[in-house]
């Protein structure tokens, strides 16, 4: 990573992706800023001489759709994306990892100046620019650091990615609060499953879930946008109730079944959605909410070279289907781990598995940023006996983006304090340039079942761990629902964990 005023880039082949070149086309087309190439300028001033020697309104408007069709070509060609990490709204006590990706859907190298703004293009707002040859059919990522410690207020960043057709321009708003701590202590975001995967632990509400159509997931996702909850992680994109050391697929396959219509195994889970995925992506673009999928479940705490090569399948079959999505912001790897690194299965193993651990996440970064260099990878381990493992942290964190752990308010007995499990995964994160977020448990067990938790606990968890990024919570699906929502997994404790939760969200806002 490069930090305040560094750029670094990095070129990746893609072999091209042309479900998505319509970013590009608004983008491009439809920034009033956007400038045209030369010869785009005089087919413009030829189409207005021919108007006014043909006096005909026939030959303009033909002049005009060649015109709009070139400039759509050179358009489809070239696709820029940004992504911030940690998204706003974000304290000015964080690192701002600034992430970009320009793509070359032609068939012939392009050479980019590539500039990076905050709020307008100037010489004094510029914060870097560098040069870059993009392949054909290719892209590059581009990865830049900057504290957020001066820049309290409203902002947005501006990539231009400059060549000889024109420029291609993509913004990303950004609100930083004053702070003295990283946290805003607000929940930034929750996990929705598509079912849950445990009909023990959903008894209250699985088989209502199950129900939701593509509609009823439209609805969820507002409800979660009306609480701030804008962060939306999809728990997992296929469901498979297995576990690391314990199962025979190298020998029987894979049967796990697909929460959409994948061409890669044929299962299909029993949901009432047609494509629950789709649903959640749609109506996050129209809020401008960003969304984690979930590349899994293959086994649980599995990271083994069978499970690896089942991710890249999964995770390139995603991209290629829902990667046209604004909303679409990051990977979240579905499996899960132990804060110590250590499986069920005990001592005898722990080398093994940690190297594939370590292993896993080194090769799926690179294979993810084939995909798009700009996506964070997100994993969700929790977050005991980590007097056992701070010492290989680190070297998964290297290729891990985003680690948010659980349970820190329910440490196990002769464990170390949940504060003090927050500062050992914090220096971790510090030393090697990841970034640290929470995954704040918003529920209870009742018995094995899931009940919303009581708002004091969510505000007492808010209070306690000042120094996340992020708070997101497992989950909403179930345990949290909008009174206007039309089907309500959970009934009625949740709306009113809903209602609590809003009137803790709005006294916040007043407070800043």
């Amino acid at each position: 990573m490069c930090e305040g005023g560094d750029l670094r880039t990095a070129s990746r082949r893609t072999g091209g992706c042309h479900s998505r070149v319509w970013r590009a086309t608004l983008v491009s087309v439809c920034q009033p800023l956007c400038f045209r190439s030369e010869w785009e300028c005089s087919l413009k001033r030829n189409c207005y001489r021919s108007e006014i020697a043909v006096q005909g309104p026939r030959i303009w408007l033909i002049s005009l759709l060649v015109a709009l069709v070139s400039t759509s070509a050179w358009a489809q060609q070239q696709v820029a994306r940004l992504e911030l990490i940690p998204p706003s709204p974000v304290t000015n006590r964080v690192m701002l990892d600034i992430r970009g990706a320009v793509e070359n859907n032609g068939d012939s190298d392009r050479q980019y100046s590539l500039s990076l703004f905050l709020d307008r293009e100037s010489a004094a707002t510029l914060l870097h620019k560098e040069n870059v040859k993009v392949h054909a059919h290719s892209n590059v990522g581009i990865y830049y650091r900057h504290s957020t410690e001066q820049w309290a207020g409203r902002h947005r960043l501006i990539l231009v990615a400059a060549n000889a057709s024109g420029p291609v321009r993509v913004m990303r708003n950004l609100e930083v609060l004053p702070s003295d701590i990283r946290s805003t202590r607000t929940i930034d975001g929750a996990w929705v499953g598509i079912a849950h995967w445990s009909e023990e632990e959903g008894r209250h509400w699985n088989s209502t879930i199950r129900r939701l159509t593509d509609a009823d997931w439209h609805d969820q996702i507002r409800g979660m946008h009306s609480l701030g909850m804008d962060t939306v992680v999809i728990q997992e994109s296929f469901r498979n109730q297995e576990y690391y050391g314990r199962n025979r697929m190298s020998s029987t396959g894979y049967k796990g079944l697909a929460y959409y219509p994948s061409e890669l195994f044929p299962g299909r889970a029993q949901v009432n959605a047609h494509d629950a995925i789709e649903a959640v992506l749609s109506e996050a673009d129209r809020l401008q909410m960003n969304v984690f999928l979930g590349v899994g479940m293959y086994a649980w705490f599995d990271f083994s070279k069978d499970s690896l090569d089942w991710h890249k399948k999964v995770a390139q079959e995603l991209w290629h289907r829902y990667g046209h999505h604004p909303s679409f912001y990051g990977w979240y790897v579905s499996e899960e781990t132990y804060g110590s690194l250590i499986p069920d299965q005990g001592e005898s193993v722990k080398d093994r598995y940690r190297q594939e651990v370590i292993t896993f996440f080194r090769e799926f970064q690179a294979f993810c940023r084939q995909l798009a260099p700009e996506k964070p990878i997100m994993l969700a381990p929790n977050a005991h006996g980590m007097l056992k493992s701070q010492d290989v942290w680190p070297v998964v964190l290297a290729h891990l983006d985003i680690v948010c752990p659980f349970a820190f308010h329910r440490m196990p007995e002769g464990d170390i304090t949940g504060e003090q499990s927050a500062q050992i995964w914090q220096a971790m994160c510090d030393k090697a340039q990841a970034h640290l977020w929470m995954d704040m448990e918003a529920f209870l067990f009742e018995g094995v079942a899931l009940i919303p938790r009581p708002i004091g606990g969510l505000i007492q968890d808010l209070q306690r761990f000042p120094n996340f990024e992020k708070i997101l919570c497992y989950q909403y699906s179930g345990i949290f629902n909008s009174p206007k929502a039309r089907v309500q997994p959970g009934g009625s404790p949740t709306v009113v964990l809903y209602r609590d939760y809003l009137a803790y969200r709005q006294a916040r806002n007043q407070e800043n």
